[in-house]
C-alpha cells in the first residue's frame, strides 16, 4: 500500500469517533456527492487525495507574514489602501487559532450535534466594528484572475459563507462582505530568472450563509441513514469507478 494515501481510515476519525469533526471541506464534500461523503465519512473510505500545490502554500505563508506586518501596528495594508476600502488587519485573542489548520474556528450546531469547523486565511475589520473574512489564492494563468465567476469557483464562495457564519455563531459582529486576495503567477515573462512575480487583486465577494443551516440538518440525516446515498450529478470520482466497474463484471 502507498504511503501515501490509506483508503481505510481509524473508527475513531469516522463519524460517531472521538475524533470526528465536520470541516468547512467535508461540508463541500457533501454538496458536491453524497455518496463520496457517506463513504468517507461513515464508512471510513477516503477518496484518493489530489497532491498539494507547495507553492501555493508558500505564498499563503507569506502573505499572512506580511498583512501581520501592519496587524501588529494597527495600519492599513497597501492593498486595502489601493482598492479604498474601509478595513485593516484586525489583531484578535483567537486568530492564530482560528488560521491553525486542524483547529480552527470551531461550533457545536445543538440542533444536529455536528462540531463544525473551519480555519481562516486573514481577518479584518472595518469602521463599523464588523469583522471581515479574508481569504488567500494562487494560481498561475495568462490572465490575471480579477472575478469569481466559473462555476469551479462557487466553492471559494461557499467556504467563505461557513467561515462567516463560523464567525456570527461565535458572537462576532461579521461583514457580509469578504475579500479573496487573488494571487496569479505570471505566464508572460521570456525568463524564469529564479523568480515569479505576480498579479494581486482584490476581489469583493458578499456571502449569504443562510443555507449553512439547512445543509447541517440534511448532513446529519445522511449520516445517520443505513443507506449510502445516490452520487453527485458532476462527481468525477464517482464516474470513473461506475466506468470502470462496466469492465470488471
Amino acid at each position: 500500500m502507498s504511503e501515501y494515501y490509506n483508503p481505510n481510515r481509524d473508527a475513531s476519525w469516522n463519524y460517531g469517533g472521538k475524533n470526528w469533526k465536520l470541516s468547512r471541506s467535508k461540508i463541500d464534500l457533501f454538496l458536491e456527492c453524497p455518496r463520496c461523503f457517506y463513504l468517507d465519512n461513515k464508512l471510513g473510505v477516503k477518496r484518493v487525495p489530489g497532491f498539494p500545490f507547495s507553492i501555493n502554500s508558500a505564498v499563503d505563508y507569506l502573505l499572512k507574514q506580511e498583512f501581520d506586518s501592519y496587524r501588529v501596528k494597527n495600519e492599513q495594508h497597501p492593498l486595502q489602501k489601493e482598492y479604498g476600502i474601509d478595513a485593516r488587519p484586525m489583531s484578535h485573542a483567537e486568530l492564530d487559532e482560528w488560521r491553525r489548520n486542524f483547529g480552527g474556528i470551531k461550533y457545536l450546531h445543538e440542533p444536529t450535534g455536528l462540531l463544525v469547523t473551519g480555519a481562516i486565511d486573514d481577518l479584518w475589520i472595518n469602521g463599523k466594528d464588523e469583522y471581515i473574512v479574508v481569504d488567500y489564492k494562487a494560481t498561475a494563468k495568462d490572465e490575471a484572475v480579477k472575478a469569481l465567476d466559473k462555476e469551479w469557483q462557487y466553492g471559494y464562495k461557499r467556504q467563505m459563507e461557513v467561515y462567516q457564519w463560523l464567525l456570527r455563531q461565535n458572537g462576532l459582529k461579521v461583514s457580509d462582505t469578504g475579500y479573496f486576495v487573488y494571487c496569479t503567477g505570471k505566464m508572460d515573462r521570456q525568463a524564469f530568472d529564479k523568480r515569479i512575480d505576480f498579479d494581486v487583486n482584490l476581489i469583493e465577494h458578499k456571502g449569504d450563509d443562510s443555507w449553512v443551516e439547512k445543509t447541517l440538518f440534511e448532513i446529519k440525516k445522511c449520516l445517520d441513514s443505513d443507506s449510502i446515498p445516490q452520487s453527485g450529478h458532476d462527481c468525477d470520482h464517482c464516474a470513473y469507478w461506475n466506468s470502470r466497474r462496466q469492465f470488471e463484471k
